[in-house]
């Protein structure tokens, strides 16, 4: 069938919108229709629908369930880079890990989008954190979008996504794939096992029993509103140990929430 889709109404972009911050506190302000109407048009492509009418109407009925979950796979941002803001892992390095003398250590990517932000963190305590084989250290990352999770899982990137990247790093850590164009490289074993990926929903119940060193949260909070953020900041003050550390996004910050956390530098929270 080919896609009319024609205009998302104003009611059309309201009910997506709410359903959205319902399921997964992304707030989609007013401006973002057309972005809305883009991301959905890939959802009328895959279920050969011919409007937004008839996929509203779709999403009453007894797949839903299902089919949130694909909305919302389609409405999440997964823009990412290995070692984004570097200024976090000089500070981890030079700050964070001398202290980190115990033997189990714990670490989370919340929403670790495609996987560069925990193999950027693996990588960096394979090359920096002495004794690490003798020691009991996982990275957990989640994200909410199953379609995302799966490339994280996968492991492997273009060239042109290791940009940036430390030469020795890519001899070290990364083993190129076959013959292929253009060259593509995989995350070594080494790194990967390192790393535990899951789905999960922040705004949902975490599983996670036990407490963590420091959080990776970054380029996330952006998307919520405060109230989201608040209740958000305060859960990862409850599961960081005393005198764990919490990284936020540069451009996010946590001014205007009320919180416990000390202010260590840009982006930079203590417990």
């Amino acid at each position: 069938m080919n896609i009319v889709a024609g205009e998302l109404s104003d009611r059309q972009f309201r009910k997506v919108s709410d359903i959205i911050y319902r399921e997964c506190g992304i707030v989609l302000k007013s401006g973002k229709e057309a972005l809305v109407r883009a991301r959905l048009v890939k959802r009328l492509r895959a279920l050969k629908m011919g409007d937004f009418s008839e996929y509203m109407k779709y999403l009453q009925g007894e797949q839903k369930r299902d089919e949130l979950g694909l909305l919302v796979d389609v409405m999440t941002t997964n823009k990412t880079s290995f070692f984004r803001e570097m200024a976090h892992f000089d500070f981890l390095g030079e700050t964070i890990l001398p202290k980190l003398t115990a033997g189990r250590l714990r670490f989370w990517s919340a929403a670790c989008s495609s996987g560069e932000e925990p193999y950027s963190l693996a990588m960096f305590l394979l090359d920096r954190m002495r004794g690490l084989g003798s020691r009991d250290v996982k990275i957990l990352a989640t994200d909410i979008s199953p379609t995302i999770l799966e490339k994280a899982r996968n492991a492997t990137y273009e060239e042109g996504v290791l940009q940036g990247l430390p030469a020795a790093f890519l001899r070290k850590y990364f083993v190129k794939v076959g013959n292929v164009n253009p060259p593509t490289y995989q995350v070594s074993s080494d790194v990967k096992k390192m790393v535990r990926i899951a789905r999960l929903n922040l705004l949902h119940p975490w599983p996670m029993k036990g407490s963590f060193n420091l959080i990776f949260c970054r380029n996330v909070m952006i998307y919520f509103d405060k109230r989201t953020q608040q209740g958000l900041i305060n859960r990862f003050w409850e599961i960081l140990e005393p005198g764990g550390y919490l990284f936020v996004g540069h451009s996010e910050g946590m001014s205007g929430i009320k919180h416990k956390f000390r202010y260590v530098q840009p982006a930079t929270y203590v417990k």
